[in-house]
């Protein structure tokens, strides 16, 4: 049985994406030199950068290549091609950012926001963060890539309120919020998970498959990578470990949220872990701070033998605030070592991890976006 032949337009559209990609990873090229990167013809390229230019997608930069030969064009993506907003919603604020499809962040704004702000407040403290930003984006805003420090729901995108979850938003709906700005899809996760795509990709989990990834901070998470993707469950819920049982200062069992109660490490009136607390009780060589530290260590050790039981990684990787703090990583690693079946344990690297991971996918969203949506030539 013959196979049909791809169509006329088919075999322009696959050129138009390989030239578009090609221009995308290295910013500018002549012509020559997207033929030679992607092994197209160069008759062939120079259909398709007229194509993408009479469309609106493709520039000439106004450089011209020198000395021996043939003078050649310089092309880039068109400055109104757009752009994607990436925003983190945590305790310490609001963050929004848009980059380009080179990935490169061309605008930032921070708006402050409260530990227990609740819908309203948020959505009107992300609005105004996407406002600041608006006009310094040339073309439409194709997508968005949202992180938050709560749960979410993994078939509507919205936020999930907990019990004695440290960060109150209740139930915002950020792709609501942003329906009137962004174009395109908004993609929602928790912080957590995105903080262990960023390590997967330029941390200290670099290239690993197989990972526990686990938060350490005013509030306590953990992300599950298998088969190199973040596993989030049913309902998105996994990895919530607040009250997993583990070992308590005094022997006995408690929901790990509830060592930090009673080693007196705990906000007033919250369930948020008090950071500045925690360090000036743990950190140290008094016996008091090594006792603190020791507590610590059993409690997350427990939870660490749990991730090794059910996931079977090849690496822990510990972050937040002061799970990578070096004096406690390592209390937490010795007692680890011990148990039975402990792995590797590494302290995470990426600077605003959650960040780091929501933009590398809004950059990734971006450059679909734009190859699959090209507008038609004019006439």
């Amino acid at each position: 049985m013959s196979l049909a032949k791809p169509s006329l337009e088919m075999l322009r559209a696959l050129t138009d994406e390989n030239v578009l990609r090609a221009l995308m990873e290295e910013g500018r090229l002549t012509r020559a030199e997207i033929a030679a990167r992607t092994g197209i013809s160069k008759p062939t390229v120079s259909d398709s950068v007229r194509r993408l230019s009479e469309a609106g997608l493709l520039a000439d930069t106004g450089e011209r290549t020198t000395g021996r030969g043939r003078v050649g064009t310089y092309y880039s993506l068109a400055a109104d091609t757009g752009a994607a907003l990436v925003a983190s919603i945590s305790p310490e604020g609001v963050v929004v950012e848009t980059v380009d499809a080179f990935g490169t962040a061309t605008a930032r704004a921070e708006v402050d926001l409260g530990r227990a702000p609740g819908p309203h407040a948020t959505a009107q403290a992300l609005t105004e963060a996407v406002g600041l930003v608006r006009p310094r984006v040339h073309g439409p805003l194709r997508t968005a890539v949202v992180s938050a420090a709560d749960p979410v729901d993994r078939v509507t995108g919205r936020l999930v309120h907990l019990p004695d979850a440290p960060f109150l938003v209740g139930d915002l709906d950020p792709a609501a919020v942003l329906a009137g700005v962004v174009d395109g899809t908004v993609l929602v996760d928790n912080d957590i998970n995105w903080a262990a795509r960023a390590e997967r990709a330029t941390g200290c989990a670099l290239g690993v498959d197989d990972f526990v990834y686990v938060h350490l901070g005013e509030g306590l998470g953990c992300a599950v990578v298998t088969d190199a993707e973040v596993r989030r469950g049913h309902h998105g819920l996994a990895g919530e470990i607040a009250h997993l049982y583990t070992a308590g200062p005094r022997g006995t069992a408690l929901p790990l949220i509830e060592v930090f109660a009673e080693l007196g490490l705990r906000r007033a009136e919250s369930t948020a872990i008090d950071v500045d607390a925690l360090r000036a009780a743990a950190l140290g060589d008094s016996e008091t701070a090594r006792r603190t530290r020791g507590a610590l260590a059993r409690a997350v050790g427990g939870v660490l033998a749990a991730a090794v039981a059910l996931a079977d990684p090849r690496l822990i990787v510990l972050g937040g605030t002061w799970g990578a703090e070096p004096g406690i990583a390592e209390a937490i690693r010795a007692h680890f070592a011990e148990l039975p079946r402990s792995v590797p344990v590494a302290a995470a690297q990426v600077p605003e991890p959650e960040l780091a991971g929501a933009r590398t996918r809004a950059v990734e969203a971006l450059r679909t976006a734009i190859i699959t949506t090209r507008p038609e030539p004019s006439a």
